[in-house]
């Protein structure tokens, strides 16, 4: 090649940018082609919701202190948040892997040794050689693009994991104060029993109980002892979840409220339409679908010829044999065309894989979409259930109360027998039971409808986790 035609090549190379890429679909064409069959209606179909803007710092409506500072040790320490974390890091690297073919590649290799050269071959010497592919397809800039949406991907499913995680320090906080107060439930339980035992043993010493009463009485105090210990264990269980959770040694050390984290009222939903934006997950769906269509592109490109500049700076000198070229040192500078021919059909299957590729990734965004509404919608149900249930077993519980005392009342006075006072013991205790996993349900609830929302949270120096369309701005 002549140096004017290698300057021409240059000159192309600097002002021209070669094919510009195309743009991946667009975030309606992947949510409609993904979810065909889907139907986002203007509001939600549970009734009795706020639609208002959703808010953000939802983890500080609960008004408990030690809460927050669990669910940010969580953030800090927890092990599978340190594993995204990392991903994060090999997704940045893949990207300025992916980046550095757009660059000149320059190497330099020596050679020395004896007479002989070290290889019999007499030759000694050192050059640089540097080659620069010219992108004019647009193959290593899509491969790029697709390195950076998958960084973005990764950074994006780290921040539904920080909200996972953050929403899990919470349900598990509320399960270990039901756990607690569960067990103090058992005890009084144990305690009232113990009571009863007390009375029917007197009673059977001043002559008007029988020894199968005393019998059924211990019987029934045994009942309740193991009741005790087995929601002991169920609590120190709960305690080594919350611990492992905040990456502690699970040692059941943990203290936690002695009830149930107040209720913090209604809470804004917004529009079904806005959603999806909110979503981490959702738009990490939609990035790894771009990556995807990125590859595809790579693909194709990758049957086209590849152009490169190439020049050389050597300096070589031989003791056996005299060199045809006698300048020394020597420059040299061209250009190389490589035209795939023939490869058994290699090309194109890449081709084929890559697109399958973008067709599954089209899928998981309509997957996502259809998951995140389907979230929303049980949760709102299943939080208006819990409460409506919650309010029916308050009053039945007043009334098994009221019944409890009345048939102690009626076996004081001889007119009533000790297995109706046990039976409406234990209907009282199953009342309460249901109704304290009622309170934590609702709770439970509430949070995973903050998670489905996509609700960011406040950390401890007032910065918002926010997810967008573009990225994530991560505490």
């Amino acid at each position: 090649m002549t140096r004017r035609a290698i300057a021409a090549a240059v000159l192309c190379a600097l002002a021209l940018p070669g094919c510009a890429l195309r743009d991946p679909p667009p975030r309606w064409e992947g949510t409609s082609q993904g979810a065909p069959n889907l139907v986002v209606p203007e509001r939600w179909t549970s009734t009795g919701t706020n639609q208002d803007a959703v808010s953000t710092a939802w983890v500080a409506s609960f008004g408990d202190r030690a809460l927050d500072a669990l669910v940010y040790e969580a953030l800090a320490y927890n092990a599978d948040l340190r594993i995204a974390a990392a991903r994060i890091d090999v997704a940045a690297a893949s990207v300025r892997a992916a980046s550095s073919p757009l660059w000149p590649q320059i190497q330099f290799i020596g050679r020395g040794g004896g007479e002989m050269g070290g290889d019999a071959s007499g030759l000694q010497g050192a050059g640089f050689f540097a080659s620069w592919e010219l992108d004019f397809w647009g193959r290593v800039r899509a491969e790029r693009a697709a390195s950076q949406q998958a960084y973005e991907s990764a950074r994006l499913d780290t921040a539904y994991a920080r909200q996972s995680i953050a929403a899990l320090v919470a349900k598990s906080w509320v399960l270990a104060v039901e756990a607690r107060l569960g067990r103090q439930l058992a005890r009084d339980m144990l305690v009232a029993s113990e009571q009863n035992t007390a009375l029917i043993v007197e009673r059977q010493r001043v002559g008007i109980g029988d020894e199968y009463d005393v019998a059924l009485a211990q019987a029934n105090i045994q009942s309740f002892r193991d009741t005790v210990r087995s929601l002991d264990l169920s609590y120190l269980n709960a305690l080594r979840a919350l611990e492992s959770l905040v990456g502690r040694y699970p040692a059941a050390e943990i203290t936690v409220a002695t009830g149930l984290p107040a209720w913090p009222g209604d809470v804004p939903v917004g529009l079904p339409a806005d959603l999806l934006e909110r979503r981490p997950d959702f738009v990490a769906a939609e990035r790894r679908l771009a990556s995807a269509f990125y590859r595809t592109e790579e693909a194709k490109a990758a049957r086209l010829p590849r152009i490169s500049l190439v020049a050389s700076f050597t300096s070589v000198t031989s003791e056996l044999f005299v060199l045809q070229e006698r300048s020394n040192p020597l420059f040299s500078m061209g250009a190389s065309l490589l035209q795939p021919i023939f490869f058994g059909g290699l090309l194109q299957a890449q081709v084929d894989v890559r697109t399958a590729e973008q067709q599954a990734a089209v899928a998981e965004v309509g997957k996502v979409s259809i998951k995140a509404f389907g979230e929303v919608e049980g949760a709102l149900s299943a939080g208006f259930t819990a409460a409506e249930r919650e309010l029916i077993l308050q009053r039945s519980e007043a009334e098994n109360a009221r019944a409890l005392e009345l048939s102690r009342v009626r076996f004081r006075v001889g007119s009533g027998d000790l297995r109706a006072v046990q039976q409406q013991q234990l209907v009282l205790y199953s009342i309460q039971v249901t109704r304290l996993r009622m309170q934590s349900e609702r709770l439970i609830q509430r949070i995973n409808l903050h998670l489905a929302l996509g609700g960011g949270f406040d950390d401890a120096s007032g910065a918002t986790t926010k997810t967008s369309a573009s990225g994530v701005s991560a505490p």
